[in-house]
C-alpha cells in the first residue's frame, strides 16, 4: 500500500539538478536536513475481518443437516452498521439487520449476541458508544430513543427528551458526558450520565458550527468533538464546550473530496479516519484537515469495502470498520514502513 507521507526524491533525480563538487556536497546537506525534517512514514495493513472468510462461507450439507437435527445456528450479521472496541481485541458489532448488537472477544473471534431484537422493538441502530464501567450507549434512529445497557439489563436513557431521528453517539471522556447528534434537528445534544439534558450545539445552516443532517461523531481522548457534517460535506471539530475549532472537507468525486460520508474517528498520531459509503474508502487527514491519504476501493476481497458505515480506532490503533453490504467487520492497523 501507499504511504500516508510523501517520498523524498532520490538522489537519482536531485544529481541531475546538482551537479558538481559543491552542488552535490548541497544536495546532501538538503537530503539530510530534509531527512531529518520529514514525519515517519507509516502504511495501512490488513489484519483480519469479521466473521472469517472460512465462518462467512455457505456450510456444507453435513453441516446442514445438523443445524436443522439440533437447531443449532451460528450467530451471522446482517447489516453491521457501527463498531466499539473498549479493549483491543474485544469489540461490539451494531448489526442494524438484525436489530441487535454482537460482542466479539477471544483471538477465534467468537460471537456471543448480547442483545436480541425480541427485548425491544429496534429498527434502525445506528450509533454507539462506551462508557465507564460496563455501560454501552445505542441510538435507534427510527425509534427516536438512546438505549442504555449495563449489567445485562437494557432501558431507556434521557427517557423525558425528546429526541428527532438520534444518530451519532459519543462518550465525552473529560466531562463525562454523551454527546447525541440529533440528524432531524441539525443539532448535537448534550447529556450527563444520568440523562439530564445539559445543551445543544448547532442547529439548520450552512455557515460554521450549523449543521445540515449531521450523522456520525467522535471524541478524542484531548476532549476535541468531530461531526460528520454530512449533507454539508464537511467535517466540524470542537473543543468540550462546543465552541468551534475548524471546518474542513467539501463535496466532490475526487480524492480528498467527501461524497457520502459517515463514520469518524482519530489515531493515537491525531490522523483523522473519515468512511466514505460511496468511495467504497476510508480517507485520511492531518490534524489540520489537509488530505493525506485513503485505502479502500469496491469490491469483497481483503482491504475492499461496499459501502462501509461506522469505523472505530482504539487505544493500539486497531482500525475497526463495518463493510455494511459486505456484511463483516475489517479490522486494519497503522504501521511504521
Amino acid at each position: 500500500m501507499e504511504k500516508l507521507s510523501r517520498e523524498i526524491s532520490g538522489p537519482e533525480s536531485c544529481t541531475r539538478i546538482y551537479r558538481g563538487t559543491a552542488g552535490f556536497l548541497l544536495f546532501l546537506v538538503l537530503l539530510i536536513s530534509a531527512r531529518a525534517q520529514s514525519p515517519e512514514e507509516y502504511r495501512i495493513q490488513w489484519i483480519g475481518q469479521y466473521p472469517s472468510e472460512a465462518e462467512s462461507k455457505k456450510p456444507d450439507l453435513g453441516e446442514t443437516l445438523s443445524r436443522l437435527v439440533f437447531g443449532k445456528k451460528p450467530l451471522e450479521l446482517s447489516k453491521p452498521f457501527n463498531v466499539l472496541a473498549k479493549d483491543p481485541g474485544h469489540f461490539w458489532i451494531l448489526d442494524q439487520g438484525s436489530g441487535g448488537i454482537l460482542e466479539v472477544q477471544g483471538d477465534e473471534g467468537q460471537m456471543i449476541r448480547a442483545l436480541k431484537k425480541a427485548q425491544m422493538d429496534l429498527p434502525s441502530l445506528v450509533g454507539i458508544c462506551g462508557a465507564p464501567g460496563d455501560k454501552i450507549f445505542l441510538s435507534d434512529s427510527r425509534a427516536n430513543q438512546i438505549l442504555q445497557v449495563s449489567g445485562g439489563k437494557l432501558s431507556v436513557f434521557a427517557e423525558k427528551v425528546e429526541l428527532i431521528q438520534p444518530t451519532g453517539l459519543a462518550y465525552h471522556p473529560l466531562n463525562q458526558e454523551i454527546w447525541v447528534v440529533e440528524t432531524g434537528n441539525h443539532q448535537i445534544s448534550v447529556f450527563d450520565l444520568q440523562g439530564n439534558h445539559i445543551h445543544n450545539i448547532g442547529g439548520r445552516g450552512l455557515d460554521p458550527g450549523l449543521f445540515n443532517y449531521p450523522t456520525f461523531i467522535w471524541i478524542d481522548a484531548q476532549g476535541r468533538v468531530y461531526v460528520v457534517d454530512s449533507m454539508n460535506f464537511r467535517i466540524q471539530v470542537f473543543d468540550g464546550q462546543g465552541q468551534l475549532e475548524k471546518v474542513f472537507g467539501e463535496a466532490g468525486d475526487a480524492t480528498g473530496n467527501l461524497s457520502r460520508p459517515k463514520g469518524i474517528a482519530t489515531d493515537s498520531k491525531g490522523h483523522i479516519y473519515v468512511a466514505d459509503a460511496l468511495f467504497h474508502a476510508v480517507q485520511i487527514f492531518n490534524k489540520e484537515g489537509e488530505f493525506l491519504y485513503s485505502f479502500g476501493s469496491q469490491g469483497q476481497g481483503e482491504g475492499e469495502f461496499w459501502m462501509p458505515s461506522g469505523i472505530y480506532i482504539d487505544k493500539e490503533d486497531h482500525i475497526y470498520v463495518a463493510d455494511s453490504y459486505n456484511t463483516r467487520v475489517q479490522v486494519f492497523q497503522m504501521v511504521k514502513n
